[in-house]
């Protein structure tokens, strides 16, 4: 899962949480069997990836780590042993990470940027792969107002500075991806600039994922509820690919990997499926 998967086309990361309180699913995929299957609908729908979760994000409802492991790992064993599509586990907790990856785990996708001070080397151990999120308060503890002087530059500055603590710590470059993190600690202002300016996120070279999908920005833009948010994620993705993105995390999978495969065409990275119109 190095950094030359993604050189030219884009990966699709579907997302499955098993929590009761998921902002959007609203536990839909909490039982083990409906988080497992959507899982595998999501790979026959063209997910390249499936990101599991077991802690939301923002504030809630505190989950302890043995609740998370039991939320968690049996999904990314059930995933593992039924399909070979990648399994991305969302967590910040440095355990969990290490049990997800002897699960059958290739990708530990940190939101929270190192905040165990942990994780680095347990994926160093392993052969999985690092997503360096951007964000600023610890999990589970959104700030009511964050402030930026330049939202953009400030982004960089961290990751930069993850990547060399996860450098540091062993991980080879190759195994590592980063996420400016979309309404992560941040309003939709940031959210919208980060995007507008996403090419210097990328200049960062390594592989950059963006997590739009139904977020926050995206309804305060179109004053839409989160079911209502499809066509508005879809072009904030299109938009982050053509600056050089190369992994979206995306909730509707068959929509989304739609879009990426028709934006890869228009920029010369992939064959149509077929030509007859005006064909000879």
């Amino acid at each position: 899962m190095g950094a030359s998967v993604f050189d030219k086309r884009v990966a699709v990361m579907a997302i499955v949480n098993r929590t009761p309180d998921s902002f959007y699913d609203r536990g839909a995929t909490f039982a083990l069997d409906k988080a497992v299957e959507a899982a595998l609908v999501a790979g026959a729908n063209g997910a390249d990836l499936v990101d599991i979760g077991g802690v939301p994000f923002g504030r809630g409802p505190a989950v302890s780590l043995q609740e998370e492991i039991d939320r968690v790992v049996p999904v990314v064993e059930g995933i593992h042993a039924a399909s070979d599509i990648v399994v991305s586990v969302d967590t910040f907790n440095a355990e969990v990470a290490r049990l997800s990856i002897a699960a059958g785990a290739g990708v530990i996708n940190d939101t929270s940027g190192l905040f165990d001070t942990d994780m680095a080397a347990v994926v160093a151990q392993s052969d999985a792969t690092l997503v360096l999120t951007h964000s600023l308060a610890p999990p589970r503890s959104e700030p009511p107002r964050p402030e930026y002087g330049d939202v953009v530059a400030e982004v960089v500055e961290f990751l930069v500075d993850r990547v060399a603590r996860a450098e540091a710590a062993g991980i080879p470059r190759d195994r590592l991806i980063v996420d400016p993190g979309h309404d992560l600690n941040k309003n939709t202002l940031h959210s919208l600039e980060i995007t507008r300016r996403l090419e210097e996120i990328v200049a960062i070279g390594l592989p950059t994922l963006v997590a739009v999908s139904r977020k926050d920005f995206v309804g305060e833009v179109l004053d839409a509820a989160k079911e209502d948010r499809l066509e508005g994620s879809i072009a904030a993705a299109v938009v982050c690919v053509l600056k050089g993105a190369r992994i979206v995390r995306m909730h509707d999978v068959a929509a989304a990997v739609a879009a990426m495969r028709m934006t890869e065409a228009i920029l010369g990275d992939r064959e149509p499926a077929y030509l007859r119109h005006n064909i000879g």
